[in-house]
């Protein structure tokens, strides 16, 4: 199947998800599995002198090789991982100062919403939400204080696709300006912001990097080594750091990220475009569909979309239900990216914390039903989605 004029998938990526890092010359065995090494303390052969790890939370051998794996992946100089996805998001928030400015994507995942809209305001750093889409809009937005520009590409669970290099472009035009970007939903098999100009990329580890569906765990990757060592300062002193087995869970996983991710883009789409020809069906929220409005950005930054995707039925609240606990294969469950395929009603489960009103104007409705396709046969996956519509209606 053809990729529909997408960025081509440049040779690669999966010898460099299994080998980045992973050197066996590293460890005193010549382990070719990276050890789970759990001590929280090392020895130092005299006072302060350590031979390269003092603490686990300041540094742990399994950890660095996950993020020196993570960093190569996305063509990054420095990788780093976190308790969980909110958790690299606090310490990318940190980088800034009290009386500084954040503009958002509008359509953002709810934990980010709640975080800056519930806990960073108060710390004195406001966000302005609005639409990454309208470039106007985006520049409108910006403010004399403007310190951090956080994109999240496609949007979630909408779907938008934002230009990355327009973005940057604005950033750049006003001076200081961090551009992060939400890899989440792609991966860096999908999509690599820092290819476009942008400062960090963030991950939820927890969805497509790990994809089991077992770990909770976040990350950020950037080239400049400047923000690199503030990241690593407060990685350490926030102290919102992974525990070294999932760390080898994770690093375990990126194996096989390219074949997962091949496996999700293609099933995607085919389902994706059986639901298009579907009566019930208002819109399919899918990138790799020409009807997406924002079709030809994606084309231009990446190499196709990941397994997750909206759509809007003819029915409401009432339908949604009935259809989602009609379900076989699928489960109805909040998260995405791991190999069983998920459904979820976003409006009242993923972005219920996301104030109503923004909700509405967003068209985050009953009728808006989110799928993560996991790995189990497309054929399955579209027989009963067809099962439940004819439940539902």
């Amino acid at each position: 199947m053809a990729d529909h004029g997408f960025l081509k998938q440049k040779p690669g990526f999966a010898t460099i998800a299994i080998h980045a890092g992973q050197e066996p010359e590293k460890w005193n065995s010549a382990a070719v599995v990276t050890p789970i090494v759990t001590s929280t303390t090392f020895k130092q052969p005299a006072p302060a002198e350590h031979t390269g790890f003092e603490y686990g939370r300041s540094g742990n051998p399994t950890r660095n090789t996950l993020e020196e794996c993570l960093a190569a992946l996305d063509g990054g100089k420095y990788g780093l991982t976190f308790a969980s996805g909110l958790g690299a998001t606090t310490t990318l928030v940190a980088l800034l100062n009290h009386g500084d400015h954040i503009v958002s994507s509008d359509d953002v995942y709810g934990g980010t919403n709640r975080l800056l809209r519930q806990v960073i305001a108060r710390l004195g750093i406001n966000t302005t939400f609005t639409d990454f889409t309208n470039i106007e809009k985006v520049k409108n937005a910006m403010q004399e204080n403007t310190k951090m520009i956080w994109i999240e590409t496609p949007t979630n669970p909408l779907l938008k696709v934002v230009d990355i290099e327009a973005i940057v472009k604005i950033a750049r035009s006003r001076g200081d300006i961090i551009v992060v970007v939400d890899n989440t939903f792609l991966t860096p098999y999908l999509q690599k912001p820092l290819d476009f100009g942008a400062d960090i990329v963030m991950y939820s580890l927890t969805k497509y990097m790990n994809g089991h569906s077992d770990v909770i765990m976040g990350a950020a990757i950037v080239n400049d080594k400047a923000i690199g060592d503030k990241l690593r300062f407060l990685q350490n002193a926030m102290g919102i750091v992974p525990s070294p087995i999932d760390c080898y869970f994770v690093n375990r996983s990126l194996k096989t990220l390219a074949l997962r991710m091949e496996h999700h883009k293609k099933s995607s789409l085919i389902i994706a475009n059986w639901l298009e020809k579907h009566p019930k069906i208002v819109e399919v929220l899918h990138p790799g569909l020409p009807t997406h409005p924002q079709h030809e950005i994606a084309k231009k930054q990446m190499t196709g979309h990941s397994g997750v995707f909206s759509f809007k039925h003819s029915g409401g609240l009432k339908e949604s239900r009935k259809f989602l606990s009609s379900l076989k294969v699928f489960t109805l469950a909040e998260s995405l990216g791991g190999y069983e395929s998920l459904a979820e009603l976003p409006s009242v489960m993923t972005h219920a914390s996301v104030p109503a009103l923004q909700r509405e104007e967003l068209g985050i409705t009953d009728s808006l039903v989110r799928l993560s396709v996991g790995l189990e046969d497309t054929e399955d996956l579209i027989e009963d989605l067809d099962q439940a519509f004819k439940a539902a209606f």
